[in-house]
């Protein structure tokens, strides 16, 4: 059973209360998610973060072939992370950390995703050329989009 991580930083031009109403309501994930992902919330999405929100998503990640996905919010510290893991969806196993914390001249968002693929030793084969790829090129969509609302962090030197 091999176990994959991602993890990806950003550091972006915003406040930690600006970075936490983005990231914490789920219906802005169609905002930074790939148009072609035909990203839909479901339900689940009507108040705020709380440990033990369900939400439902249906997704068209490959081959335009919808499948839907349904998280638990498991974890939540206001204003500086939260834990949404898949209850049911194209993932054996999915455990996304959200982490934001201030900065000189902003915030950092770090993104530590652990999981697994379906098909045994199948899943493991085609893992990096189908799977590995489509989330780098989903995280690469959400940098771009988030520098296009929010402006390009600058390293201010104190």
């Amino acid at each position: 059973m091999k176990i994959y991580q991602l993890h990806k930083k950003q550091n972006l031009p915003i406040t930690m209360d600006k970075a936490w109403e983005l990231l914490s309501n789920p219906k802005n994930l169609q905002l930074i998610t790939p148009k072609y992902m035909g990203f839909k919330i479901l339900s689940g999405a009507d108040r705020s973060m709380y440990p033990g929100q369900i939400i439902q998503y249906i997704v068209t990640p490959v081959l335009r072939i919808p499948t839907k996905w349904v998280t638990e919010i498991t974890h939540v510290v206001d204003g500086q992370y939260f834990v949404d893991e898949q209850r049911f969806g194209p993932y054996a196993m999915w455990h996304h950390k959200h982490f934001i914390k201030e900065i000189p001249g902003g915030v950092e968002m770090e993104d530590l995703i652990d999981y697994k693929i379906p098909m045994g030793i199948l899943g493991q084969l085609v893992h990096p050329y189908l799977v590995k790829p489509k989330l780098e090129e989903i995280f690469e969509y959400r940098r771009k989009k988030l520098i296009e609302l929010f402006g390009e962090y600058k390293n201010i030197k104190l």
